[in-house]
């Protein structure tokens, strides 16, 4: 989140900023709430200091009458002081909860509007054209057996799946691959958990619970499903007080993410676009608390993902996020869209994120150095090295042949063991 004070003295900057990602927030009550938690600091602390008064009397006091009066009048301010309280605390959560809605600050670069004013800033090879009618990936699966979608229907439900044959040899390439790209350019690779503490999603930006929550919560524990592994990566360091020599720090994670996609509907719904269970290895550092330090590691992760699908020869085109299309967390984002033939177009495949120190505020990760007094938060930055799902679309519909049968990537074979499905 957001420094309150900065907040609260920048006022106009934070109002246009909710504008301009599209974002609903009463800065006004955030103000009045915190002047509030104010008066009630100074009234709890004006009440406690009469009640040392009162008791420090007492025993001194000879007469028996003015001990009792002294006495009642220190049951009462008690009393008091536990209802100044309850009221003190009551207005920090209510502060909290409505600062914790306020956004990042976003990027002067990054485009202004919703969805549609994203800008593509560059591309990276030529959508292939076919001299047949290219089939999608759920006809492709069904020809060649790699997706059951009605065993994973009959097990989990709707959005889940099987992936069979050389499909599941094609997720343990994928994993393999993308997790020896990471290490090459000194990100510590991890297995993580798949499941996190509700304050841990919190504190990334996640909404565990309610009725904007996109993840799965365990019944009857603090507990939900990751989405990814940014939620368990991000929480590693929770409460903890870093070295600034040591930044930054990048870590890998290899882990399946549960999402309810809720409200999501149409094409992108298809086959294994968007589903409720997919495995994927992520990127996340701890950098530096200064723009000039996170964003150069911003565009050293953008360019880790591009070297995977330039590796795995997909044409895709990095996508610079408009505002109004960020995450609440996301000072700016870049996007690697991958050409898809059987949808005819770009689909998204990889992000990349850095949340300046929005996430680190909330987690309380904070760095020291020997030259500054006191310690600052650290900036935080995610993205996706690959994403197995995504990822399988290009690969089926980029690499199938006229014959019907799938060239596979020559940078996945030799995990594999061989060149070409059917």
């Amino acid at each position: 989140m957001l420094d309150l004070q900065f907040i609260c003295e920048n006022r106009e900057l934070i109002e246009a900023n909710c504008r301009n990602r599209g974002v609903a927030v009463d800065v006004a009550a955030i103000v009045a709430l915190r002047d509030r938690r104010s008066e009630l600091i100074q009234q709890e602390d004006g009440l406690r200091h009469e009640q040392k008064e009162a008791s420090s009397l007492i025993p001194k006091t000879k007469d028996a009458a003015e001990k009792q009066r002294l006495i009642a009048r220190g049951k009462e301010l008690r009393e008091q002081i536990s209802r100044a309280e309850a009221d003190r605390k009551q207005a920090e959560d209510e502060l909290r909860a409505l600062q914790a809605t306020v956004p990042n600050l976003s990027h002067p670069d990054a485009p202004i509007g919703g969805e549609d004013a994203s800008r593509t800033i560059r591309t990276w090879g030529e959508p292939k054209s076919f001299d047949f009618k290219p089939l999608d990936h759920v006809e492709l699966a069904a020809k060649h057996d790699l997706i059951d979608f009605e065993a994973g229907a009959r097990v989990a439900g709707s959005g889940f799946y099987f992936l069979k044959n050389e499909a599941a040899l094609l997720e343990l390439a994928l994993v393999q691959y993308a997790a020896h790209k990471a290490i090459a350019k000194g990100f510590v690779l991890h297995t993580t958990p798949d499941v996190a503490r509700d304050e841990v999603l919190h504190g990334i930006g996640f909404s565990p619970r309610g009725p904007e929550a996109q993840t799965y919560s365990i019944a009857d524990s603090e507990l939900s499903l990751v989405a990814t592994a940014e939620i368990t990566l991000g929480g590693s360091l929770k409460d903890e007080v870093l070295d600034v020599a040591k930044l930054p720090i990048r870590m890998a994670g290899i882990s399946h993410c549960f999402r309810t996609e809720a409200g999501a509907a149409g094409r992108a719904t298809r086959g294994i676009y968007r589903v409720h269970q997919f495995t994927k290895v992520e990127l996340f550092a701890f950098a530096a608390p200064n723009l000039e330090s996170s964003n150069a590691l911003h565009a050293d992760i953008v360019a880790l993902e591009e070297e995977i699908f330039q590796g795995l020869s997909i044409p895709y085109r990095v996508i610079d996020t408009a505002t109004g299309d960020l995450g609440g967390p996301a000072y700016r984002k870049f996007d690697l869209e991958a050409w898809m033939p059987g949808r005819g177009e770009y689909g998204e495949v990889t992000s990349a994120s850095n949340c300046t120190d929005y996430q680190a505020r909330r987690l309380g990760i904070r760095c020291k150095s020997p030259d500054r007094k006191g310690t600052e938060f650290v900036h935080t930055l995610n993205g996706t090295a690959v994403a197995v799902t995504r990822a399988l679309i290009a690969i089926l519909e980029n690499y199938q042949q006229a014959d019907g049968s799938i060239v596979l990537p020559e940078a996945l074979r030799g995990w594999i063991g061989k060149d070409r499905i059917g």
